[in-house]
């Protein structure tokens, strides 16, 4: 979500840079960020269009999904398994609490009470008008 992303680079990011800890790592995870967004519009343009019939514009789109999700999967991967533990390591116990709290308060803050609960919805939303809701779709015939 587009809240996560800017409290990664407004609160994350920026320790690892001032530790001097894993700064490459955290350049790709930005300009991946960059990337996204970007994507992540056109997507929703296309998500838009009446034009979804023609099928130029529907393989744009799907060719647009790919290269967002080949790119995530990796990204939110090396973020888990990499990034978020080594946060531990570079702040204290009552920093690394007190963030999580900082990060609540500015989901409500930009969202209100449940605005967690409503971006999944609005997620939800556009999965279905994309017709890439139902999880089902994705299991491999085997």
């Amino acid at each position: 979500m587009k809240i996560d992303i800017k409290l990664e680079e407004d609160f994350l990011f920026p320790r690892f840079e001032k530790a001097n800890q894993l700064t490459n790592l955290v350049k790709v995870l930005r300009k991946q960020h960059k990337a996204g967004r970007i994507l992540t519009d056109v997507i929703l343009q296309f998500a838009k269009m009446k034009s979804l019939t023609n099928t130029d514009e529907t393989q744009k789109l799907i060719i647009l999904l790919g290269d967002f999700n080949g790119m995530y999967r990796p990204h939110e991967a090396r973020e888990d398994t990499v990034l978020f533990p080594a946060m531990r390591k570079i702040v204290s116990e009552d920093e690394y609490f007190a963030l999580g709290e900082d990060f609540e308060d500015r989901e409500h803050e930009l969202f209100g009470e449940d605005g967690f609960e409503t971006m999944v919805e609005k997620v939800a939303n556009i999965e279905k008008q994309l017709g890439i809701y139902d999880l089902s779709r994705f299991t491999p015939i085997i």
